[in-house]
């Protein structure tokens, strides 16, 4: 059987999680966020805390022991496999319908640059299907051609961020941080809290590096550094933009833009700058569907050679990279993309359910890993310090917040479609057991 190669150092695995979290989500929350005011920094500070209490976990769990497939090899271990297999089966789910989503957003920012192709959907969709295939040809070609695709473009996509963020402060209005007025039956407790449910999304995908193990050199250590450094540089990196966005636009203008980077930018240093940030934002969403392409073939990896996936998901190509599973997930990501562009209004709106779960299917996986850091190999933790017991202890509190905001709907769709997976776990552990 073909080895898979270790081509994964430390700065490409920075911008695995880094790329992983700083998708197009970022690129328009400062709108979603604008009727909040000032309170919107408080929920992005407070989301950032919980996600370095996640992230804390997660170098926990990697440096005790570095476990192909992440999330799932840390469920395994701890809990057994059906709740391994439960756990793969939704965050493989979610990682090829966020695939899908990725697309579409990059062809969406392509369209505001490129107006005749903004106006067309057959065109749009071409493109999305186009981009997508693109990077799964690149990630066929090899795990160390995708880093550096990965490199190059997280580097770039965090430049337009940089720009409005520091720009913002430079010219800081503190009038447009004043608290929103409250409405009826409103409360600034039940304001803040809605506003960080919306931005705990944006903080999805802080895992990355744990997944692609066995390509990772040195992963013990190389793992638990990126992804602490990763996630507090993401945190640092959105508190900032989306405080210096707000402070170039008043709230009731930011809430309107479609494009709130690139119109603050304008703001900042006219339309040429405002089609730099622009550019920055296609960028963005290219290389998040890069690096997410890399971990949908990673994942059911690991969990195929533990004999609970199928088995085609556990060829190598003689590049020694799961090309299968990553041709099989495009397929998948593909039909999604098609269903969007079908024209059929409940359809888009299935899609748009569906990335809700895809978000919800990631979150499950936190809460079973933040557990864990109490059951390593099923077995109580004797070493345990006292800090970690705590972190862990609000990372689970963090997630089950999180998952709670997603609502009732998502949270009982996403329940039936992680359910969904069992038959195919029942029909490849008795091909197994054959």
């Amino acid at each position: 059987m073909t080895e898979t190669r270790r081509d994964i150092g430390f700065w490409t695995a920075v911008s695995l999680v880094i790329g992983g979290m700083v998708g197009s989500g970022v690129f328009t929350l400062p709108a979603a966020l604008a009727v909040f005011g000032g309170l919107s920094v408080a929920a992005w500070a407070i989301a950032a805390g919980g996600s370095v209490l996640l992230a804390l976990v997660f170098a926990h769990l990697a440096r005790r022991k570095a476990t192909s497939g992440g999330v799932y090899g840390y469920t395994r271990e701890s809990f057994g496999d059906l709740a391994g297999f439960l756990v793969a089966w939704g965050y493989w789910i979610s990682v090829w319908s966020a695939n899908a989503a990725l697309s579409l957003s990059f062809a969406g920012y392509a369209g505001s640059l490129l107006p005749g192709l903004a106006s067309s959907k057959p065109a749009a969709a071409r493109l999305a299907i186009a981009t997508l295939w693109f990077l799964t040809g690149v990630n066929c070609l090899g795990v160390s051609a995708a880093g550096r695709v990965q490199v190059v473009t997280t580097s770039l996509k965090l430049l337009p961020l940089v720009i409005v963020g520091v720009g913002g402060f430079m010219y800081f209005e503190p009038s447009h941080f004043a608290a929103p007025v409250l409405q009826a039956g409103q409360s600034y407790g039940g304001l803040l809290l809605a506003a960080v449910t919306i931005t705990m999304f944006a903080f999805v995908g802080l895992e990355s590096a744990t997944i692609p193990t066995a390509a990772t050199r040195d992963p013990q250590r190389t793992i638990p550094r990126a992804t602490m450094i990763g996630t507090v540089l993401t945190a640092l990196i959105y508190v900032v933009s989306t405080a210096g966005a707000l402070s170039l636009m008043a709230p009731e203008v930011l809430a309107k833009s479609s494009a709130p980077f690139a119109d603050a930018a304008r703001v900042l240093g006219g339309n040429g700058l405002g089609v730099v940030v622009a550019i920055g934002a296609a960028i963005s969403s290219f290389g998040s569907l890069n690096g997410w392409v890399l971990i949908v073939g990673q994942l059911p990896l690991a969990v195929a050679r533990d004999g609970m996936f199928p088995r085609p998901f556990a060829r190598l190509s003689s590049r020694g990279v799961p090309q299968t599973g990553m041709l099989i997930s495009g397929v998948l990501s593909t039909g999604l993309i098609v269903l969007n562009y079908s024209g059929a209004d409940n359809l888009v709106a299935l899609f748009t359910k569906i990335t809700l779960i895809s978000t919800l299917s990631t979150l499950v996986p936190y809460a079973f890993c933040s557990l864990a850091v109490f059951l390593p190999g099923g077995r109580r933790a004797s070493h345990l310090s006292v800090s970690m017991a705590i972190a862990a202890a609000m990372a689970f509190v963090y997630a089950m917040f999180a998952i709670g905001g997603a609502g009732p709907d998502v949270v009982w769709m996403g329940f039936l479609l992680i359910l969904g997976g069992l038959p195919v776990y029942v029909w490849v552990r008795r091909e197994v057991r054959a």
